[in-house]
C-alpha cells in the first residue's frame, strides 16, 4: 500500500502525538486571529460561532492527510479545495494564493515548533520533510507561488510574517469567543501556550508578553508522562466537547 506520509516519517511521529497536535492548535489559534484573510472565516459565521471547532477541523483535515492512503489522502485533499470554491462562489470573490499559502506555512511551523517545544530538536532533514510533505498539499490544492525548497520556505515564512499580519477587530472580537468558549482557566492556559510558540511578529501584534508559566509547567507535565499521568492532567484542561476527540489523536502514533 502506497502512503501519503511514509511510514516511519518524522512527519508521522508529530502528527500521532495528541500533545503536539494541542500545541499546534494553540499556536494556529493566535496566528488565525492576526491574519490579514480573516475576514474570509468569519465570512461564513462559522469561525465566530465555533472557533474551537473551526479550527479543530482545520488540524483535523491535516492530520486525516498525514494518515491515509496516498488515493485517499489526495481526496481528503480534493474536498477542502471544493469546500473553499463553495466559499468564493458564495462569496463571489476568489481567496488569494497568499491566504492559502499562509494557513499551509503554518501548519509546517507550528508541526517544528511544537515538537521541538514537547520533544526534541529537529534536523534539519527532518524539518525539510515536514516541509515537503505539506508543499505536496499545496500543489494538489493548486496553490500558487509555492517554494521549492525548505530554505526558500525560510525566507518566505520571515516575509509572510513581515507583511501578512495585523491586529484587527476581528482579532479581539476572536479572542472573546475563544474566552467565551474555553473558560477562563483554559482561556489563560492557551495564552501561555501562545507566548511560548508564537513567532515574534505574531507574539507582539497580540501583546502576548514575553514570560510564561508554561516554562515551570511543562517539564512537570513531562515529568508526567514517565508515569502515563499525562493524559489525566491533558484531559482536566480540555473541553468535554473534545476530550474523545483528543484521545483518539494519540492512537496514530503507535
Amino acid at each position: 500500500m502506497k502512503w501519503f506520509v511514509k511510514e516511519g516519517s518524522i512527519v508521522r511521529e508529530i502528527w500521532g502525538n495528541a500533545d503536539t497536535i494541542l500545541f499546534i492548535f494553540a499556536g494556529a489559534s493566535a496566528e488565525f486571529a492576526v491574519n490579514k484573510s480573516v475576514d474570509w472565516l468569519y465570512f461564513t459565521g462559522k469561525l465566530p460561532a465555533d472557533p474551537l471547532g473551526r479550527l479543530f477541523s482545520t488540524v483535523s483535515y491535516a492530520r486525516r492527510i498525514v494518515f491515509s492512503e496516498y488515493d485517499a489522502a489526495l481526496n481528503a485533499i480534493d474536498q477542502i479545495t471544493a469546500i473553499h470554491k463553495q466559499v468564493e462562489g458564495k462569496r463571489g470573490a476568489q481567496i488569494p494564493d497568499w491566504a492559502y499559502r499562509d494557513v499551509l506555512f503554518m501548519l509546517i511551523d507550528y508541526s517544528i515548533r511544537s515538537f521541538e517545544m514537547l520533544e526534541r530538536k529537529l534536523t534539519v532533514d527532518e524539518r525539510a520533510e515536514v516541509f515537503e510533505v505539506f508543499l505536496q498539499v499545496g500543489a494538489r490544492m493548486g496553490i500558487g507561488g509555492l517554494p521549492e525548497h525548505y530554505d526558500s520556505w525560510l525566507e518566505m515564512r520571515n516575509q509572510q510574517l513581515n507583511d501578512n499580519f495585523e491586529k484587527s477587530r476581528f482579532s479581539i472580537d476572536l479572542y472573546k469567543q475563544y474566552k467565551k468558549h474555553l473558560g477562563l482557566p483554559r482561556y489563560v492556559m492557551l495564552k501561555e501556550v501562545q507566548v511560548q510558540l508564537a513567532p515574534k511578529q505574531v507574539n507582539k501584534l497580540l501583546a502576548l508578553g514575553q514570560w510564561s508559566a508554561l516554562k515551570l509547567i511543562l517539564p512537570a507535565y513531562k515529568f508526567t508522562r514517565i508515569f502515563n499521568l499525562h493524559r489525566f492532567v491533558r484531559n482536566l484542561i480540555l473541553p468535554e466537547k473534545y476530550k474523545l476527540e483528543i484521545a483518539g489523536l494519540d492512537i496514530a502514533s503507535h
